[in-house]
């Protein structure tokens, strides 16, 4: 008998079906038991009775087995439904079981919605406690945002690209590189694709891509992590940072409309909403600073603002403007990299924005220096040595059209959509300072 899915049961009752998962759930009342079978589509109640052909044998089943059943579907009791599962008016009357894998007592309990375990419990079990329904809805939303990403930018007319990760130099200097010994010269991993979608764009005008991002963070903390997926885009022909400020915001409202349309069950579980603001608010960056003083009195050391400076002014846009999101722009030249253009009208400033969202910075992006001349000034400018970005600057030799891009943080969008307290819960498998496995 071919398998079916749980979620194909709904509208089958009366038929004798197939199906096969793992045993999420046990509960024993008297001589029948009751198995929560969980399978990629969802959980399904079935029955084993005295009467099952094997049923002394099924005794020993346990919870995370893996299991084919054969039954009739059959409609539960109406004061037996179960409201929160999809299949929670049926059930199936198992008259066959199959033992396909046995599991070894767990180590800690995972089916409970809540397993209110410590982070560091939570990631240590990992190959486990994805298991968990609450979890692994995690990683369902996750899958929604990258799906829906990538085809709103192909239907926008960007082409996607996949770059090296093992780089000659390191794209966004500073010290939060990994060297990798193994050439005859130091080498690194990418901190960025962003030469690379430059690049791009001197070609196909529209390239994104989604890809593996490292950063040699000295810090652990609840936002910081060494390896993340990066969502990047890079557009020509553009008038003004504006512009790329535009493409990014009708990125966002579908992202988000889509984990709304296609994620109820997920989102709920979370007891999270989703609000896609009609039009993000833009403030400068000198301007977020000095609401912070007169809102927050919130003084700012340096001439950027810091993760309370950026929770706050995200509750400002949200009572000001009834907006989750805001962008700040008009970074400092002193704290851009030496390819944003600077603003002719302030060389102080450039055309760098940093997209914030629900208290913290979702992305960084701006309008790029596309003149030859003016980026090898602005590298000396920045005591930069242009022989050392000799095939960077090849890009600009030969024709490069105004343009500008952006670099997302996929799995902060995961963490503050869900309300996680970590961005390493919206990691399969995270990679932070402390650790390497599982």
């Amino acid at each position: 008998m071919k398998r079916t899915l749980v979620s194909e049961t709904i509208n089958k009752t009366g038929e004798t079906l197939k199906i096969s998962g793992w045993v999420h759930v046990r509960r024993d009342h008297g001589k029948i038991i009751f198995i929560d079978l969980r399978d990629r589509s969802g959980i399904l109640q079935c029955i084993i009775s005295p009467g099952t052909k094997n049923y002394e044998e099924f005794k020993k089943v346990r919870s995370q087995w893996v299991v084919n059943f054969s039954g009739e579907v059959k409609k539960r009791p109406e004061k037996l439904e179960n409201p929160d599962l999809e299949t929670g008016e049926i059930e199936l009357e198992v008259s066959e079981f199959e033992i396909l894998s046995e599991a070894q007592e767990l180590p800690i309990e995972i089916s409970q919605l809540d397993m209110k375990l410590h982070l560091e419990t939570l990631l240590d079990n990992r190959n486990l406690t994805i298991r968990n329904e609450k979890v692994g809805a995690i990683f369902k939303v996750y899958a929604q945002i990258l799906r829906s990403y990538a085809d709103f930018l192909r239907s926008r007319g960007f082409l996607e690209i996949k770059t090296p990760k093992i780089l000659d130099g390191a794209t966004e200097g500073g010290a939060n590189f990994f060297k990798i010994k193994y050439f005859e010269r130091e080498a690194f991993l990418a901190q960025s694709p962003q030469f690379f979608k430059q690049a791009g764009v001197g070609a196909y005008e529209r390239v994104f891509e989604i890809g593996s991002v490292f950063r040699a963070e000295p810090h652990f903390t609840s936002r910081h992590i060494n390896e993340f997926v990066g969502l990047d885009a890079e557009m020509g022909f553009i008038s003004c940072p504006d512009d790329v400020m535009d493409e990014l915001e009708e990125t966002m409202k579908h992202v988000l409309s889509e984990v709304e349309k296609n994620c109820p069950a997920e989102l709920k579980i979370h007891e999270a909403t989703v609000e896609i603001p009609k039009k993000i608010p833009r403030l400068k960056l000198a301007d977020a600073v000095d609401v912070l003083k007169k809102e927050y009195d919130k003084e700012m050391e340096g001439i950027d603002i810091d993760p309370e400076g950026e929770r706050l002014i995200c509750e400002w846009a949200k009572k000001k403007h009834g907006s989750d999101f805001i962008f700040l722009t008009n970074y400092p030249w002193d704290i851009r990299p030496m390819y944003i253009m600077p603003n002719p009208e302030n060389p102080k400033e450039t055309f760098g924005f940093d997209l914030l969202y629900r208290g913290v910075e979702l992305a960084s992006g701006g309008q790029r220096i596309h003149d030859y001349d003016q980026l090898v000034a602005n590298m000396k400018k920045k005591k930069l040595d242009p022989d050392d970005f000799e095939h960077y600057l090849q890009i600009f030799k030969y024709g490069m059209p105004p343009h500008g891009g952006w670099g997302l943080g996929s799995e902060r969008i995961v963490q503050k959509i869900l309300g996680l307290k970590s961005i390493k819960e919206a990691i399969l498998f995270p990679r932070d300072v402390k650790r390497l496995t599982p």
